[in-house]
């Protein structure tokens, strides 16, 4: 049997998916690393680059709307909303988000999970046609710490956790945070995958997701994984682990999800407004995934 080619990005969240991959020694998964982020697993489903990736929901949806057919939702990641930290240079300007009204944001790339949090950021701020933020694609998060210390642009959008040890190094500046309107990970498969290796990779994640997502494993084992695997304070992790909550049943994708937020991305214009009406088939590869 093929393995799966899993894209995933260094964030801690996938820490049961890294603790999945350990127990399989390489037999039925390869790891695809991601540093883009999901726009650029989005670009490595569509090149038949990957099988699979976790990935950001809003981005994922919004890419599905917008019409691209190279993936389907397969699935559920994480049910609570994603923490984004709005980051600046060291020495920038910018000390508020009000600062931010019409200036350039630097992003991962275009459809990227950090220019639809800017759009849903400025949907937020309410700020007018004149002040919505301009966007400057610098691909992957070391390129885009630099941009704000070079004063290439403003700030950019990133998950909190993930660039706090830059901001506790003086590397750059935390301004603010936004919070996603829905449930932050999802995963997705491409089309042309085998819907039965989808389904068993899935199964098999699944004991993974629910140990680590267990109060006993939170107060110890979680900790000393993620500290050890990423590198992270164990007091950050501690808090980060308070606010995150794993799905529990991996091969579900929840319609009322899909449409709020399809409801968001349109007032916020990352998709058009009819795109809340196409049916979850557009969105949900129904044959490994329930609608509920």
């Amino acid at each position: 049997m093929s393995k799966i080619r899993v894209g995933w990005h260094r964030e801690h969240f996938l820490s049961p998916l890294l603790q999945f991959v350990e127990k399989d020694n390489g037999e039925t998964i390869e790891l695809v690393e991601c540093p883009g982020g999901t726009g650029e697993m989005q670009v490595k489903l569509k090149n038949g680059e990957i099988d699979l990736c976790i990935a950001l929901t809003d981005a994922l949806i919004a890419g599905l709307a917008n019409g691209l057919d190279s993936y389907k939702l397969v699935g559920s990641y994480i049910a609570s909303p994603l923490r984004w930290a709005i980051i600046t240079g060291k020495e920038s300007e910018y000390n508020s988000i009000s600062d931010l009204k019409g200036t350039t944001f630097g992003i991962s790339r275009l459809g990227s999970g950090s220019q639809v949090m800017a759009s849903v950021l400025s949907l937020q701020e309410g700020w007018t046609e004149d002040e919505q933020p301009k966007f400057k694609v610098n691909g992957q998060f070391k390129p885009l710490r630099d941009s704000v210390n070079s004063g290439e642009t403003s700030v950019f959008l990133w998950e909190w956790f993930t660039t706090k040890p830059y901001v506790d190094s003086g590397e750059v500046r935390f301004i603010g945070s936004v919070y996603t309107p829905w449930p932050c990970w999802h995963i997705a498969a491409s089309p042309s995958s085998s819907n039965e290796s989808i389904k068993s990779f899935l199964e098999n994640l699944q004991p993974y997701v629910v140990e680590f997502n267990s109060k006993e494993s939170r107060e110890k084992d979680d900790l000393d994984f993620v500290s050890s695997y990423f590198g992270h304070q164990r007091q950050d992790v501690k808090e980060w682990l308070q606010t995150v909550k794993w799905e529990e049943n991996l091969l579900q994708v929840k319609e009322n999800v899909v449409r709020d937020t399809l409801k968001v991305l349109a007032k916020a214009g990352v998709v058009k407004p009819e795109t809340e009406n196409l049916d979850i088939s557009t969105f949900v590869n129904t044959q490994v995934a329930q609608v509920v």
